[in-house]
């Protein structure tokens, strides 16, 4: 019931849980930071709580769950694929799997970033998938999906967790921080938001960060200063030089972002970033509506020749490559 931003997953596995129709092998895709780990933790306290049964709000407070939660559950088996490639490991695991559960209902195997297996150890693993013991439950988590046979696939019952959006990431570190006692501008938590590239983790480990750098408070001077975003006008100061073909103004820009260590990578991402703003509203005025900085980008749209505009954006992307 706490979980942010997947409501498609929780419905699905609430149902399945509630109905006790369980799938026997789940994979859940995502990038990094969105709740995969989680989701097949709670899986697995749901399948195991002793106080409440097979259930989708399993109790936190009996055996199971808290032994799940400090992460020496017996029957929750956690693999990380990286380092356990091989065929070998993949056939102790299911040697294992025959044998019935310690303490708990199920034996639940947690294989993550199941992408890195080899392929004869994908293959060992698909008669266990296909006709697993009554006892067992897979769930494969993994950042890359394209890299597993589709014969694997069609396996396991898949559910594609969502990044998360920037606003729903300030709700989370708004209660987070409420409850923590931690004093905060709301402004500072938005940068955090958008730094995280829709990952709760990251936002999470910049906010750990951000206590540090600030002594306790969450500032929003002292966020930009962590985040090397003390100055984002530079963007548009760079537009401006080049609209009104001030070559100095243009260099002495440059020096300044190198004075300040703005790294020039992420510099050409914000360019082609506006770039790509402006063209927007070029093509679709109304389109502004949904912009932070919409008076800035209608006005260097109206300035800007729309071919000019494509051939910057081009730049800022190839330069990227280039760089």
């Amino acid at each position: 019931s706490e979980l942010v931003g997947q409501e498609h997953v929780v419905t699905a596995l609430t149902n399945a849980l509630t109905r006790n129709r369980l799938h026997h092998a789940y994979l859940l895709t995502g990038t990094r930071g969105v709740g995969k780990t989680t989701i097949a933790r709670i899986l697995a306290k749901s399948l195991n709580c002793i106080t409440h049964g097979i259930t989708a709000t399993p109790c936190g407070s009996c055996a199971a769950c808290m032994d799940i939660d400090a992460g020496r559950f017996v029957d929750l088996l956690e693999l990380d694929a990286a380092s356990n490639t091989g065929i070998d490991n993949m056939r102790e695991v299911l040697d294992n799997a025959r044998y019935m559960p310690t303490v708990g209902r199920f034996k639940v195997y947690l294989i993550d970033e199941v992408h890195m297996l080899s392929k004869a150890a994908f293959n060992s693993m698909l008669k266990t998938l296909e006709e697993p013991p009554e006892h067992v439950k897979f769930v494969l988590a993994t950042t890359d999906p394209q890299k597993i046979p589709v014969t694997v696939l069609s396996r396991c019952l898949q559910f594609n967790l969502k990044q998360l959006s920037p606003a729903l990431i300030t709700d989370r570190l708004t209660a987070i921080l409420a409850a923590e006692n931690v004093a905060f501008d709301v402004p500072a938590l938005a940068l955090i938001a958008r730094a995280a590239h829709g990952s709760l983790r990251d936002a999470l480990s910049l906010l750990d960060q951000a206590i540090a750098y600030g002594g306790g408070d969450v500032r929003e001077g002292v966020v930009r200063t962590m985040l090397g975003a003390v100055d984002t006008e530079y963007v548009y100061r760079i537009v401006d030089a080049l609209i009104n073909s001030d070559g100095p103004a243009l260099l002495a820009e440059v020096d300044a972002m190198a004075m300040r260590s703005i790294a020039f990578a992420s510099a050409l991402e914000d360019l082609a970033s506006l770039f790509h703003r402006i063209a927007v509203v070029q093509t679709v005025p109304q389109a502004a509506a949904t912009m932070e900085d919409a008076d800035r980008v209608a006005a260097l749209a109206a300035r800007l020749a729309a071919e000019t505009v494509q051939l910057a954006y081009q730049i800022c992307v190839q330069g990227r490559v280039d760089l």
